[in-house]
């Protein structure tokens, strides 16, 4: 679990996280939504660590992140795994030397160990046999589940997820959604998803914060993002289609 409390952040007198207070829950697909310019991007930037709070707290399963010795948060970014939104593969390296990476960074296991491990993993999110390719020989939602595979190899505590789905086709992207949903079941990771999807929303967002002007301006489930009144909500969501006719649809019975 993550716990975010009073968080403030600003860059050159101007405060973009205006006192922040959420939970984060273990086991969960938790979700950051919100409008370009809401904070989104400050606020998962503050929780690994890169920036460093103007106010509040950050308590990773009852540690204090700003209360923590160098040593204690080399070794929580171990425990960290990161999926970017545009993959981040290196290129130069092939499908099974990238999952393998953080493996050969922070652990101390042997050759055929880490391979193996890679193996277990690049299976899990249904890529078997693509371990001597290179990034440039794969499909673009191949790429992403070989940086899911990398994110989750090192069996993380905490799983950060940056537009996961950005630029995938939509039935692409829902692979992606149920992968990171299923893996955050099967591994029991605290797992914390910045989307702007709202196909996303809907398909896993287990507990969602909605952003705007560095606030939370409403926090619930994918569930209940349905029948919130929240003005600010509500006209961030209209601006799905989808999200126009699954309005429709319920307001006629269907």
């Amino acid at each position: 679990m993550i716990e975010v409390k009073g968080l403030k952040k600003g860059f050159n007198g101007e405060e973009i996280l205006k006192g922040i207070d959420a939970t984060f829950l273990k086991g969960k697909t938790n979700m950051i939504i919100g409008a370009s310019g809401s904070g989104k991007s400050v606020f998962l930037k503050n929780m690994l660590g890169l920036f460093e709070p103007d106010a509040g707290e950050i308590i990773y399963d009852g540690e204090r992140l700003g209360e923590m010795e160098i040593e204690r948060k080399s070794d929580l970014r171990k425990e960290m795994g990161m999926l970017f939104q545009h993959s981040a593969l290196f290129d130069s390296m092939t499908v099974e030397e990238n999952v393998m990476f953080p493996l050969r960074m922070f652990t101390k296991m042997k050759k055929n160990e880490r391979q193996e491990r890679a193996n277990e993993i690049l299976e899990r999110v249904n890529l078997p046999g693509l371990n001597k390719k290179m990034p440039s020989e794969i499909s673009g939602g191949q790429q992403k589940r070989v940086a899911l595979a990398r994110a989750v190899v090192n069996y993380p505590r905490y799983l950060f997820c940056d537009e996961p789905n950005s630029g995938l086709d939509p039935k692409t992207a829902t692979i992606i959604d149920n992968l990171i949903q299923e893996i955050t079941h099967e591994r029991d990771i605290t797992t914390v998803i910045i989307s702007h999807d709202m196909n996303s929303v809907m398909e896993i967002g287990e507990t969602i914060v909605f952003l705007k002007d560095g606030l939370i301006a409403w926090e619930g489930t994918n569930k209940e993002i349905f029948k919130t009144d929240n003005k600010a909500v509500t006209d961030f969501v209209y601006s799905s289609e989808l999200f126009k006719k699954v309005r429709v649809a319920q307001n006629e019975g269907l």
